[in-house]
């Protein structure tokens, strides 16, 4: 389907991620070649980072608003609840990443002529389709969990004369009948690098996936590359993002009450003066993420401020410690209370003093490094790592 005005807003785009060093010249002509476009639903639902909020597009009822979005740097959910819901769920389980986040994890991925790349997390089939223009689709293989949203990538990327082979089961296995591959590239949020991985990716080739720690729903993107034992792999991270979890890593989280049924009454209770921007900052604050590499296995949550007055949780993950700090508009220390056999609250605390004790890190001198028995953090030197 067509659109008065479609060119100029793809034109518009792609001068749009030039400038912003997101879209590298080697990807330029698979930018102009291989429209976002053809790899969207009729029905799709932008989402609104700053809101948090989505809206219902439909091509067939609105097509200057369906064609100015699939044009738009925003991420585009196109299922929710596993499929279960037919219109819009409660929770977006599938989607059309930003085009942004799609091109600077391709230029990490350092792709050259004739080289074999492993996707994790076809989705709409469209970053998919940009390698196999980029490699020829013979030298591209994906991997989706789920198998309806497998056979419509598969449609798709037929009827764009790029059939790339779509595989339909789960990307933590990866393609052993397939392997070696020169890279691997996953589109779906990770807490643990499957060490199966490791063995299916050549030495010296990289793997490059969206990781984070269960503390938030918080993403960076890191670019590892494999030893030449093939044993590990290893790389900093390269920048925020945020993605949705792969199904078999979502957060394990058994509820509030669990932790706290009988209220806060009989927690430890002390006061904080660490505020309320120190601990949360903005979406993609570094520090945020680096608290979560510290604290092993906590889940932050924070709860809308209402009346000026803001509640901030944390749950042990493997145990059943709990904190809550609550902050009030207006008040220089906030009231804190913790339980359990670990005071999560003076551990968060510990690592927003390491942060800053260490220059307040970005992204960039963050690593990670994993192994066959499990992943370590650094900062730095992946000599002085950390397991996580």
């Amino acid at each position: 389907m067509a659109f008065d005005g479609m060119e100029e807003g793809r034109s518009a785009l792609g001068r749009s991620l030039l400038e912003r060093n997101a879209l590298t010249t080697d990807w330029v002509g698979s930018f102009a070649a291989v429209r976002r476009a053809d790899f969207l639903p009729e029905l799709m639902w932008p989402y609104d980072m700053d809101s948090g909020t989505t809206v219902a597009v439909d091509v067939r009822e609105e097509p200057g608003l369906w064609f100015s979005y699939a044009d738009a740097d925003v991420p585009i959910v196109t299922q929710w609840d596993d499929g279960k819901s037919v219109g819009r769920g409660d929770v977006p389980t599938s989607s059309a990443s930003m085009p942004s986040v799609v091109f600077r994890m391709l230029r990490d991925l350092d792709v050259r002529a004739g080289q074999r790349v492993l996707e994790i997390g076809t989705g709409t089939g469209w970053n998919a389709a940009l390698l196999a223009h980029r490699l020829g689709h013979d030298n591209v293989v994906s991997i989706e969990i789920d198998a309806s949203v497998a056979a419509e990538a598969r449609d798709r990327l037929a009827r764009v004369g790029l059939p790339v082979t779509v595989l339909a089961r789960d990307g933590e296995d990866g393609d052993e009948p397939g392997a070696p591959y020169d890279r691997l590239i996953a589109t779906a949020g990770l807490r643990s690098i499957p060490s199966s991985w490791l063995g299916q990716v050549r030495p010296g080739g990289l793997i490059v996936a969206p990781w984070g720690t269960h503390y938030s729903n918080q993403d960076a993107v890191a670019r590892l590359e494999v030893t030449e034992d093939g044993k590990s792999a290893e790389g900093r991270f390269t920048g925020p993002a945020e993605f949705m979890k792969l199904r078999s890593q979502r957060l394990p989280f058994a509820g509030h009450d669990v932790y706290v049924p009988q209220g806060v009454g009989g927690a430890d209770r002390s006061t904080t003066t660490v505020t309320e921007e120190q601990l949360l900052g903005d979406r993609f604050a570094a520090s945020s993420f680096a608290v979560g590499l510290r604290v092993r296995d906590c889940y932050r949550q924070a709860a809308a401020a209402r009346e000026g007055v803001r509640p901030v949780w944390f749950y042990g993950l493997t145990d059943r410690s709990w904190a809550c700090v609550m902050f009030r508009e207006g008040h220089d220390e906030a009231q804190v209370w913790q339980s359990g056999p670990r005071t999560l609250w003076d551990q968060v605390v510990a690592a927003l003093d390491w942060w800053r004790d260490s220059g307040e890190p970005g992204y960039e001198r963050l690593g990670l490094t994993v192994t066959a028995d499990g992943q370590r953090a650094w900062l730095d030197d992946p000599s002085q790592a950390w397991d996580i």
